[in-house]
């Protein structure tokens, strides 16, 4: 037996019907259904793998300010080793002059003036 087909004339399709998605009643539609399926199931993976992306993106970035911020540690953890070679070797040089530390600091020797004394002179 075979299919009858009727040939009704279709409205045109407008935008508003495919914002309305009035356009999903149509017949050729109907016929086609596995191919949109397949379009829709298409776009959500491209979503998802779009999400996925950004995702890792935002990982990489913080991993990137955290690498820059351990590469400054190690800038100046390596400044202050070499400050301390440096005086270490120093150390070193002074003792071959036979120079020694300090176990006791200077003292600072504080002279006032008293205002009788200044006038005198």
């Amino acid at each position: 037996m075979a299919k009858r087909t009727t040939n009704r004339p279709q409205k045109k399709l407008t935008f508003i019907d495919i914002i309305k998605g009035n356009f999903l009643n149509r017949d050729e539609i109907k016929t086609h259904y596995k191919y949109f399926l397949l379009l829709f199931v298409l776009m959500m993976a491209m979503i998802y793998s779009n999400h996925l992306v950004n995702k890792k993106i935002k990982i990489v970035n913080a991993l990137k300010e955290e690498t820059e911020e351990y590469k400054s540690r190690n800038a100046y953890a390596q400044s202050k080793l070499i400050k301390v070679k440096m005086e270490s070797q120093l150390g070193k040089e002074v003792a071959k002059d036979s120079l020694m530390t300090l176990e006791n600091h200077p003292h600072k020797l504080l002279i006032k003036l008293d205002s009788t004394d200044a006038k005198t002179k």
